[in-house]
């Protein structure tokens, strides 16, 4: 295992900068996830990390090993990384013996020591028994462990990892998830992982690094990101936010303000760390939809409103709803044991913790 330092990274095509000067660490034996829409730039930095993909400029380092620098680059097979791919690749005229000791032959490791090696990783993965199947006996989840079980059979200093669950059904996608952050955990092997699914990223990793146009626009722990956007992007793109424009009514300097939102409606909230907490004029309140809560007709208080409901979904043990505040048309998740009625109003509270405010559109 060993810390990846990536430094002013850039990598251009002709006239096209698909990543422009990103740094950012990885620790040892640490889960961190590169977050963004596609295009964005994050399998680029992870091919680049990996030697897949040369770099117009910057530096990698691994441990204390320079993997990239100044147009020189160590062989992939040299850098002591293992990367699991979006598509499985597992050979399917190989059995699954064959394809996790795939590695270690290249290697020319002793036969015995391939036989243990290969059954521990198979037992690691939960595929005990399936040493003599072959790719086209399983089912695309134990394709996907077969590809994990290859990728740590070697003990690679860091395993990367392009967007490996997409390709799976949603139930076997959720399952795959937490497997996979346990067998992170079991082997504390530092990792990086390529998704743009905002709520995988949240649910396993450690830190989340968000990028945007090859540039990272925020990075922190899942809580961080969540809590304390830096930008509309981060609010827009990590949770389940409304975001309203607003003017600020009041700020008392101590991160606290009130802003009015369209047709008059004020609400209290607070200025998002790293925005200036001294803003007047024109901000940007975000209300996340799990945020609302529906209350007593006769309560009273900060940020308790009258609003209609104006649209219905049904999510199980939610509902979503569109609410009518003033001018605004917010979303709300709200318990679907008591649910509120097409065209009814209801009393609503935002607590004024949950309320963001962002000084940068």
């Amino acid at each position: 295992m060993a810390r990846l330092r990536v430094e002013d990274l850039v990598v251009a095509y002709g006239a096209v900068i698909a990543v422009r000067d990103i740094s950012f660490t990885v620790e040892d034996g640490e889960f961190v996830s590169l977050l963004g829409p596609s295009g964005c730039g994050k399998t680029t930095t992870l091919r680049c990390i990996a030697g897949l993909e040369g770099s117009s400029g910057g530096t990698i380092r691994l441990g204390e090993a320079t993997m990239a620098a100044d147009g020189r680059d160590v062989p992939p097979d040299k850098r002591g990384i293992n990367m699991v791919f979006q598509s499985y690749a597992v050979w399917p005229h190989m059995s699954v013996f064959e394809n996790v000791a795939y590695g270690l032959r290249i290697r020319r490791e002793p036969a015995a020591d391939i036989e243990r090696k290969v059954g521990e990783a198979l037992k690691l993965v939960g595929l005990d028994g399936f040493a003599d199947r072959y790719g086209t006996e399983l089912s695309g989840g134990q394709q996907q462990r077969v590809a994990l079980a290859r990728a740590v059979v070697t003990s690679p200093r860091l395993l990367l990892f392009d967007e490996p669950l997409s390709n799976l059904d949603a139930g076997l996608r959720d399952r795959m998830r937490f497997e996979l952050v346990e067998l992170q955990r079991r082997l504390g092997q530092t990792s990086l992982y390529v998704t743009h699914d905002q709520s995988e990223a949240m649910l396993m990793s450690d830190r989340i690094i968000l990028m945007k146009d090859g540039r990272i626009m925020q990075s922190g722990t899942p809580r961080d990101l969540y809590e304390r956007p830096a930008s509309r992007f981060a609010a827009e793109f990590i949770g389940n936010a409304n975001i309203v424009e607003a003017e600020v009514v009041r700020s008392a300097g101590d991160r606290t303000a009130q802003v009015a939102l369209p047709g008059g409606v004020t609400v209290e909230g607070h200025f998002s760390r790293g925005q200036d907490a001294r803003a007047s004029g024109a901000v940007l309140a975000c209300i996340r939809a799990e945020s609302i809560s529906r209350i007593p007709g006769d309560e009273t208080g900060a940020n308790c409103f009258d609003a209609r409901i104006e649209s219905l979904g049904f999510l199980g043990p939610l509902v979503t709803c569109s609410l009518r505040l003033g001018e605004v048309t917010l979303r709300a998740e709200l318990p679907a044991r008591r649910p509120p009625a097409i065209g009814e109003t209801i009393r609503i509270r935002i607590e004024p913790d949950d309320v963001i405010i962002i000084s940068e559109h």
